[in-house]
């Protein structure tokens, strides 16, 4: 296989392939969620149909050795942004959302998705936070062609999310992938048109829109990973992996 930023048409394939295997499984993760599921429970069926397609959790043993990530998913309830630790001990209830992030390196190649998914009857602020999202990372999608820019997606997603009345994380990005969990470029959540570097056809992108409910300041929580909104609001997060073709954004996950 060929490193860099570009990716040849069958290593795009591979990571269609592994794709639509891990979009699967994520959906069925979330249909897991209800009130009295643990995440750990999430966790532990994800994991287990990864392995079972011949997948590798890739999240799990990730980051620094001291720290790595001990989970295959990542479990973000209510105020939680992103990194998420499944636990015994967090136990959904009525009115609580959750992100579900999920990597996998499939056949050398890898990807990475996520959604947001409410659990029971949750507010109509909720509801809104995670359908302006959805529409935030679609928005960004559209955006996600030959001779765009990285701004074209970062604006995109900005002006969605803002509109519908929420902020965007200033301090998280979308990302490249397929050799590696993370690879440059960096996608961030707002921006300019027309700045940052050109798209180019054989690129692979995770985009990943992260909304606030409030105000965008995050931070970091004593486990080393779990990042959370600075006021306690609400956060949603949906990502998927595309790659940018000459007629415009293949969604491969």
């Amino acid at each position: 296989m060929k490193h860099g930023l570009i990716k040849t048409q069958e290593e795009i394939n591979i990571i269609g392939e592994g794709g639509r295997l891990i979009h699967d499984i994520l959906r069925a993760t979330g249909e897991m969620v209800k009130p009295g599921v643990s995440t750990w429970d999430l966790n532990e069926f994800a994991e287990r149909e990864i392995l079972k397609i011949g997948g590798r959790p890739s999240f799990k043993n990730y980051g620094p050795k001291k720290n790595p990530f001990p989970a295959g998913l990542c479990t973000s309830v209510n105020s939680v942004v992103v990194h998420g630790i499944p636990s015994r001990a967090i136990i959904l209830k009525d009115g609580d959302i959750i992100s579900l992030d999920i990597g996998m390196g499939y056949k050398g190649l890898f990807t990475d998705t996520a959604i947001t998914v409410p659990v029971g009857k949750v507010s109509d602020s909720a509801k809104r936070l995670i359908e302006t999202t959805r529409k935030a990372l679609f928005a960004a999608i559209d955006q996600a062609k030959p001779g765009n820019t990285i701004g074209d997606i970062a604006f995109a997603t900005q002006k969605t999310a803002e509109a519908g009345g929420f902020s965007v994380v200033r301090d998280l990005v979308g990302h490249g992938v397929g050799y590696d969990v993370h690879e440059d470029p960096a996608v961030p959540n707002f921006g300019k048109k027309h700045s940052g570097e050109t798209l180019r056809e054989g690129m692979v992108l995770a985009i990943e829109p992260m909304v606030c409910e409030h105000e965008y300041f995050v931070q970091f929580e004593p486990d080393g990973w779990t990042i959370s909104t600075q006021d306690g609001g609400l956060a949603a997060h949906f990502e998927h992996t595309i790659a940018i073709t000459k007629n415009g954004a293949r969604i491969l996950t």
